[in-house]
């Protein structure tokens, strides 16, 4: 077993955090191929992602308390069998309505890899440092989507869309081997909390009344409704529109995972000397400057790849600064309940992306204009969340200096 603060947990806590950008970004080249191989629209095709965010969402509202009652070890290795038998079931769908249900179980064991890696986290680490290490964890685990649609796109051009989920399959197979022989049980037994309806409604009543909680949650939620719009619409705007080949669609999307590990390696060397929220803010501006700049070209109709690649990258370069922040600050005043803080978390974050990539798919008009738009205003949504809400209530340790000397 590794020591908890070891480098190599931090790793292995990284790989099983990328369980979920692994799902969605590593068959976002197949999504057209999808569609033709069944026969049916965009917004078809985009609700087996939508539906994958859903049932992502939903999962962590039962994994995370599982995790206070049982320990975060046994939820995670369940949730990863259950994701590697159910992306079993997507390569073996013979039609759209079955690889949306497979799709829907594959979302509900991979929670368990977010939901229960920010909770592990939150167990090991100070506030402060959790948002030092999950910057460090956030960098690491950008290696996943960075890869994932350039294989993905390799995987559908040579052995079809099939291929996708049997890697992802082996994938989770191999994650819940590693977490269960070599990663110890981060949770304290003291911390573990009862299993009973009552206790689970009064821990997330207090969670969600926690205006602290609820600014840095509705601030990472919707700059992921951004980065999800992006993701439900890239494939069709850049494969579909602008006539990128599915092999080298990954390669234009490393630009924007470049503009991701940019942010989260300044994070970590401001986060040396900066308080966290000094940090959100700056990353707040480039998000909105990025969502800004993609819709204005848009609206301008000048379209090309680079006029939706450049502003998606700035915008990433944004969302790497402020994501690890937000999730350090909505757990930080609930160290004895990190698993439920985590899944609520997580529960808004993905209904939010949902939401979004419904939106996108739903309102498609064959350009890149609604997919720029709503990139544009789920980042203008997380600065007046911040505005109204995380500046006037920080968390608990992430307070000005001078604020937190009174």
């Amino acid at each position: 077993m590794l020591a908890l603060t070891s480098v190599w947990t931090t790793i292995l806590l990284a790989a099983a955090v990328a369980l979920g950008p692994l799902a969605t970004d590593m068959y976002l080249p197949a999504l057209p191929q999808i569609g033709s191989d069944f026969g049916v629209g965009t917004d078809k095709v985009q609700l087996t992602l939508s539906l994958y965010l859903a049932g992502f969402a939903l999962a962590q509202l039962i994994c995370g308390p599982l995790s206070d009652r049982f320990g975060r070890k046994p939820i995670m290795v369940g949730g990863l069998i259950l994701f590697a038998l159910a992306s079993i079931g997507c390569a073996m769908a013979t039609s759209i309505e079955t690889l949306m249900v497979c799709r829907f179980l594959q979302a509900v064991g991979g929670s368990a890899g977010p939901v229960l890696g920010r909770a592990t986290i939150r167990d090991i680490y100070r506030p402060r440092d959790a948002a030092r290490i999950l910057a460090i964890v956030a960098s690491i685990m950008a290696l996943a989507p960075a890869i994932a649609p350039t294989v993905g796109g390799v995987l559908v051009s040579g052995l079809g869309w099939h291929s996708i989920f049997l890697v992802l399959g082996a994938y989770g197979l191999l994650m819940a081997l590693v977490v269960a022989f070599g990663i110890p049980e981060p949770m304290r037994p003291e911390y573990r909390q009862p299993l009973r309806l009552c206790s689970l409604m009064r821990n997330y009543r207090r969670i969600g009344t926690d205006i602290s909680f609820v600014g840095y949650t509705l601030t990472n939620a919707m700059v992921y409704g951004g980065l999800f719009a992006f993701l439900s619409g890239s494939s069709f705007v850049l494969i579909e529109f602008l006539g990128v080949a599915p092999e080298h669609f990954g390669l234009y999307f490393a630009c924007m995972v470049v503009g991701y590990v940019v942010g989260n390696l300044a994070a970590v060397r401001l986060g040396r000397t900066l308080m966290p929220d000094q940090i959100l803010v700056r990353g707040l501006v480039i998000a909105v400057a990025g969502g800004g700049l993609m819709a204005a070209l848009a609206l301008s109709d000048l379209y090309n790849v680079w006029a939706v690649v450049l502003p998606q990258a700035l915008f990433m370069v944004g969302t790497g600064l402020l994501l690890p922040q937000t999730m350090a600050g909505a757990l930080a005043n609930f160290p004895r309940m990190a698993g439920s803080a985590s899944a609520l978390f997580g529960f808004v974050q993905m209904a939010t992306a949902a939401v979004a990539g419904v939106l996108v798919g739903y309102l498609h008009d064959g350009t890149s204009m609604v997919m720029a738009t709503i990139i544009a205003i789920c980042a203008c949504a997380a600065l007046a969340s911040y505005l109204l809400l995380v500046q006037r209530h920080p968390a608990r340790g992430f307070e000005p200096q001078g604020a937190s000397a009174n």
